[in-house]
C-alpha cells in the first residue's frame, strides 16, 4: 500500500497535449451505464479479524485459510465458524506493529502445491532487524517453509526453515504475496524497500526497482523442491548472467538470478489465472497511478524509470512528464500496464478514470456460482485517502482488440485489503475499517451473484 508520509496536494497541473494523445490509448476502461455486475453483492463470511490480509486454500479442501496481519493463520468453515486454534501463530517472531499505521505484519502465506503429501506451507513475514544487517534499517523480512505438526492440527512453529532473509531499509512498500505458479515454482513479490521515489537511505542511485543486483524492487521466482534452501529455475532470465552497463551505478557486482521480474514498487498482491497461468501482477503507485500488468515472461515494469504508464521524475513525483519512457538502463523494453488509473484529486486537465490511491489487486473469476462473471478480472483498490475508509470493488475485461477495460467500479465504505480465492474458484473480499493494525473490524466477503 503507500505510505501516508508522502501524501501530495490535491491538484497537480494540466498536462501537456501529447501526454492526452498518449492517456486515450492507455485509458480504455471507460465504464458502462449499466451492466448485469451492478447486481453483484457481497456476502459477509466472517469477521472479527484484525487486518485480514490473505485467504486461500489447500489443494482439494474447501476450507478457508485467513492470514491476519497480526502473525496468524485461521481456518475457517465455508459457512465462516473459525476453528478454536490458528492454524498458525509467529507472532512472537514478527517486529511490533505500530497500530496507527503499518505496512509489516505477515503479508504471505501459500500451501505447496502437493500439501496433502508433503504437509509444506510457506510464509512471509517482518521479522525484527537481522543481526549484521545495515544500521539503522527497519526490518528483516523472512520467507519461511513450515511443515505439519505430527497430530495434523496445523502448522509447527518449530519446523520452520527461513527460506530468505532480505534486510529492509524502511517500514513501507514490503511486497508480501507468496504463490505457486502452473510451472511449481514459488513466486515472491517485493517492494523497492519503502519510503518514497526510490531514493532514500538503502536506495542505489537508480532505484532499487531498476537495480537487477538487488532482490529489492522484484518478483522473485524460485524452486524450492530441494532438500534445503532453495534453488534456481533454469530459465530464469538472469541464471547465466548478464552485462551491467557501466555507466549506472550497480549496488552489486552481478544480478540476482532468483529476480523473474522487476521495476516494481510494490507488488502487493497478484494473482495467477487458474486457467490460462498468466500472472496478473498490479503495482502500488506513489501519487499518481496505480497500474495492472499482464505477465507471460520476465520483464522490466518500469519503476521508478515510470509510474504506471508515464515517466516518472523522482526529482519531482507530482507531476508527470510529457516525454515517453520504453526502455530500461540495459535497453530492455518496459511492459506496458494494460489498466492504469489515477488517484483522485490530483490530475487536471486529463480525460482518465480518478480510482483510488492503492491498488489491492485481485483474481480472474474461475469459479462456477456466477457464470456472467467467469474469465472476467475482480479486483480493487485499498481506499479513496487515508482518513476514512473508502475502498473500491472493480471489474474488468478484455475489449475486442484485447484491451482492458474496467466495466464495474463500486464504492466501499471499508478499506479494502486484499482479495482471495478458494479452492472452487470463488473469490472473496478482506476488509477492515482500520487504516492501521488494530481492533477487531477486519471481515471476509464472498462475491456473490445478485437475487
Amino acid at each position: 500500500m503507500t505510505d501516508s508520509r508522502h501524501r501530495v496536494p490535491a491538484t497537480v497541473a494540466a498536462l501537456a497535449v501529447t501526454v492526452v494523445l498518449l492517456a486515450s490509448a492507455a485509458f480504455a476502461q471507460e465504464e458502462a451505464a449499466a451492466h448485469p455486475f451492478d447486481e453483484l453483492t457481497l456476502e459477509l463470511v466472517a469477521e472479527g479479524f484484525v487486518s485480514p490480509v490473505v485467504l486461500t486454500s489447500a489443494p482439494g479442501d474447501e476450507r478457508l485459510f485467513v492470514a491476519d496481519r497480526t502473525g496468524q493463520v485461521y481456518v475457517l468453515d465455508q459457512d465462516g465458524t473459525r476453528a478454536e486454534q490458528p492454524f498458525l501463530d509467529i507472532a512472537d517472531r514478527m517486529v511490533t506493529l505500530d497500530p496507527q499505521y503499518d505496512e509489516r505484519g505477515l503479508l504471505g502465506f501459500a500451501f505447496h502445491p502437493d500439501f496433502a503429501e508433503n504437509g509444506r506451507a510457506f510464509v512471509y513475514y517482518s521479522a525484527p532487524l537481522a543481526e549484521g544487517a545495515p544500521e539503522g534499517w527497519n526490518h528483516t523480512a523472512h520467507l519461511s517453509a513450515f511443515t505439519m505438526l505430527e497430530d495434523g492440527s496445523g502448522l509447527d512453529p518449530a519446523s520452520e526453515q527461513v527460506l530468505l532473509a532480505i534486510d529492509q531499509p524502511q517500514m513501507n512498500h514490503n511486497g508480501g504475496q507468496v504463490l505457486f505458479g502452473h510451472d511449481g515454482y514459488l513466486y515472491l513479490g517485493l517492494g523497492d524497500g519503502g519510503s518514497a521515489n526510490d531514493v532514500a537511505e538503502g536506495h542505489p542511485p537508480m532505484g532499487n526497482g531498476q537495480d537487477i543486483t538487488t532482490l529489492l524492487g522484484s518478483v522473485l521466482r524460485l524452486d524450492v523442491d530441494v532438500d534445503e534452501g532453495y534453488a534456481i529455475p533454469a530459465d530464469n532470465p538472469f541464471v547465466d548472467g548478464v552485462e551491467l552497463p557501466a555507466d549506472f551505478e550497480w549496488s552489486g557486482d552481478t544480478a540476482r538470478s532468483e529476480i523473474f521480474l522487476w521495476g516494481l514498487r510494490n507488488p502487493y498482491r497478484f494473482s495467477v489465472d487458474r486457467e490460462t497461468g498468466t500472472l496478473i501482477v498490479p503495482d502500488v503507485g506513489q501519487n499518481l497511478w496505480e497500474e495492472v500488468n499482464v505477465v507471460t515472461g520476465p520483464g522490466n515494469l518500469g519503476w521508478n524509470l515510470r509510474e504506471g504508464a508515464f515517466a516518472f521524475d523522482p526529482a519531482n513525483p507530482v507531476s508527470t512528464p510529457t516525454e515517453g519512457v520504453t526502455t530500461g538502463p540495459r535497453g530492455e523494453e518496459l511492459v506496458e500496464p494494460v489498466i492504469t488509473y489515477a488517484h483522485p484529486g490530483v490530475i487536471e486537465g486529463l480525460d482518465a478514470p480518478e480510482r483510488g490511491i492503492s491498488i489491492s489487486a485481485g483474481y480472474v473469476y474461475r469459479g462456477s456460482a456466477i457464470p456472467d462473471l467467469v474469465g472476467h478480472y475482480v479486483f480493487g483498490d485499498w481506499s479513496q485517502s487515508f482518513t476514512a475508509p473508502g475502498g473500491k470493488l472493480f471489474v474488468a475485461t478484455t475489449d475486442e482488440t484485447g484491451g482492458w477495460e474496467i466495466i464495474h467500479d463500486r464504492q466501499l465504505d471499508e478499506f479494502v485489503l486484499a482479495f482471495g480465492e478458494d479452492d472452487a474458484g470463488e473469490i472473496y473480499v478482506l476488509t477492515t475499517e482500520q487504516a492501521g493494525p488494530q481492533g477487531d473490524t477486519g471481515k471476509v466477503y464472498r462475491v456473490v451473484g445478485g437475487e
